[in-house]
């Protein structure tokens, strides 16, 4: 972890520190890994692009996630369910619930994302590439479900039409 950890286990993370990746055109920076908190949470900010349709819709079957907008619109879908958040909101997935978000604003959008338990936070790190790595054309999608798999990450097939 970037920043300062006292012997105490407080754990202070300055402003632009974390370990950043970009994955799927988001930018993705954990801020606490599960090591940092013993297992207990994660916590990753996201920065979404204007337009940006997000993670394909998914669920966790063990990991409940948090999601705090910081500034910007989000759309999130959850269970069918659609809601529009702006800045200072808070949306909770439990695990299991198929979900998604996308920008829903004219300008980019930040948020928080408590993961609980941690351990999904690994799917970033691992899937996502350095920021200011050269884009490499689109993504490989099988790459990103198996590594998904051994993060906690199902992605449903999109239902027939």
């Amino acid at each position: 972890m970037a920043g300062d950890q006292s012997a105490g286990g407080v754990a202070h993370v300055r402003p632009g520190e974390g370990r950043s990746v970009r994955l799927l055109g988001e930018r993705y920076t954990v801020k606490l890994a599960g090591a940092e908190t013993g297992g207990a949470f994660a916590l990753v900010e996201t920065e979404v692009p204007p337009g940006a349709a997000g993670p394909p819709p998914h669920r966790h079957h063990r990991t409940d996630e948090t999601f705090y907008v910081l500034s910007g619109e989000l759309e999130y879908t959850a269970d069918g369910a659609t809601v529009r958040a702006g800045a200072g909101s808070v949306v909770r997935v439990p695990r299991g619930v198929l979900h998604t978000y996308r920008n829903a604003g004219a300008g980019p959008a930040r948020q928080l994302v408590a993961i609980a338990p941690a351990g999904f936070e690994a799917f970033f790190l691992e899937a996502g590439e350095a920021p200011d790595a050269p884009e490499a054309g689109p993504p490989d999608i099988g790459r990103l479900l198996e590594i998904g798999r051994r993060h906690d990450l199902e992605v449903p097939p999109p239902p027939e039409q």
